[in-house]
């Protein structure tokens, strides 16, 4: 590349030379011209040649970023398969279920934090599963009184299922291929959503324990 640039260029000054006529034409300019434009080139070169090396860092970059998804992947998938097995294990025989929910221990409103009282509830179901030292499975339902549209509804008592997953596995170390997190929203009440005393009932998460 670096020749063919050179020729051309100097192709350019004898050009320039011819034009300018005999008078002009002498061999020192005619150097001078070739040195000039031989330093452009030189310049065109190593721009051309720092932009390759950016290119290629990056789609180095860009490469490490795709295995790493692709292990992020890979791992959803082992979890997702784990929990396929369990459910065919199951054949859907509902041992019970349990309801985190009452007058101590309930979501605020638009809330999917836990209080300290849902904890202790929490605390005491996972003893329970530790004392039965069965092979069970749970099915974590979120739910939510019916105040504001049903989309937000969805979203909240997911969101209120998945903390209550996350604290039985990082406190009591349920596996997480055991368990599933899913929300109804406010599509099954308990409570009647007209007083603020349903509305309380309404929002809760229940625990449907599989064998």
């Amino acid at each position: 590349m670096k020749n063919a640039a050179k020729a051309v260029f100097v192709l350019a000054a004898i050009t320039l030379v011819l034009v300018l006529g005999p008078a002009c034409a002498t061999k020192k300019m005619v150097i001078e011209q070739i040195a000039t434009l031989d330093k452009k080139v030189e310049g065109v070169e190593t721009s051309v040649e720092e932009n390759q090396k950016r290119i290629k860092e990056h789609d180095e970059r860009l490469a490490a970023i795709g295995t790493l998804v692709g292990q992020h992947d890979a791992q959803f998938k082992a979890v997702d398969g784990k929990i396929e097995d369990v459910r065919k294990v199951a054949q859907g025989n509902l041992l019970y279920k349990e309801t985190i929910r009452n007058n101590d221990a309930h979501f605020k409103f638009d809330s999917f934090e836990l209080s300290p009282e849902i904890k202790t509830a929490l605390d005491a179901f996972a003893q329970k599963l530790i004392t039965e030292n069965k092979g069970v499975y749970l099915e974590i339902q979120g739910h939510t009184d019916s105040v504001g549209p049903e989309e937000w509804n969805l979203i909240l008592g997911k969101k209120r299922a998945d903390v209550v997953l996350e604290y039985l596995y990082k406190q009591h170390h349920i596996p997480l291929h055991r368990m599933q997190a899913i929300s109804f929203g406010s599509t099954t009440p308990v409570g009647d959503n007209k007083t603020n005393e349903g509305r309380v009932q309404n929002r809760r998460v229940e625990v449907l324990v599989y064998e």
